[in-house]
Order: structure tokens, then sequence, then C-alpha cells
């Protein structure tokens, strides 16, 4: 399986996990056999500006199958779900533990992301 996490910067399964699907300029793909992790390629975005479904396939043509975010909006989720790629949103902290907590379904994702995007939107800050 390979799972692909939206990254605050470029520093692999240590990086955190971006809140800004749309925005980040990287991507973790990380590789999963027999519930380990057998690698992970950090890569950066091809593009500044993008089109709704441009990062989904950009993350289809590099081989994701499963998209670990913290926010998404409701067109790139629509995207992805065409491409059977499953997504699970709310997911935050360290890139490596994420994904491990995702392997063995213990995933503990903030059920609340929406409401503090908005709420970032409003106040035009990070809150979280």
């Amino acid at each position: 399986m390979r799972i692909a996490i939206p990254a605050e910067d470029n520093r692999g399964l240590e990086s955190s996990v971006s809140g800004h699907f749309g925005r980040a300029r990287y991507f973790v793909f990380v590789d999963v056999e027999e519930n380990e992790i057998k690698g992970a390629e950090v890569v950066e975005v091809p593009f500044d500006e993008h089109n709704p479904g441009d990062l989904p396939n950009f993350i289809r043509e590099h081989g994701g199958e499963v998209v670990l975010a913290y926010g998404m909006g409701r067109r790139a989720m629509a995207f992805f779900n065409e491409l059977g790629i499953e997504v699970v949103t709310g997911a935050h902290g360290r890139i490596k533990d994420v994904v491990e907590a995702f392997i063995h379904q213990v995933l503990e994702v903030d059920p609340y992301w929406k409401e503090k995007i908005e709420r970032e939107k409003e106040h035009g800050h990070r809150e979280h």
C-alpha cells in the first residue's frame, strides 16, 4: 500500500501533516508492506497554482492509494473517490506516528477539523 500525506516541510517521516492539503509544497509517499513502513519518498508539488483535480492526479501518478490529511475540500474528496483513492481526514501530528497509527487501525483523527479550518479562515490564523 502507498500512502500519501501532505507535509509541512521536506523532512519525510519526521515532517508534520500539513494543515492545508491544497497549499502543501511537499507530499510524503509512504510504502507499507505487511503492516510495516518499508520506505518513504518526499515529492515536491510540481505546480504553484492548481486546478481542481490536479493534486488527486499528482497523487495517483505517484502511486498513492490512501491519503491521510488534516483538512480537505469536498471537490478534492470527490476527485479522490472517482480515482478509487481512500481519503482519511482529521489526521495530525508527525507523519511517522500518523502512518503507524493508521496501519494498526488506531489513528485518532480530529473530528472538528472542518470547524477549525472555518474559524481559521474567519480569523486569519491557525488554531491547533
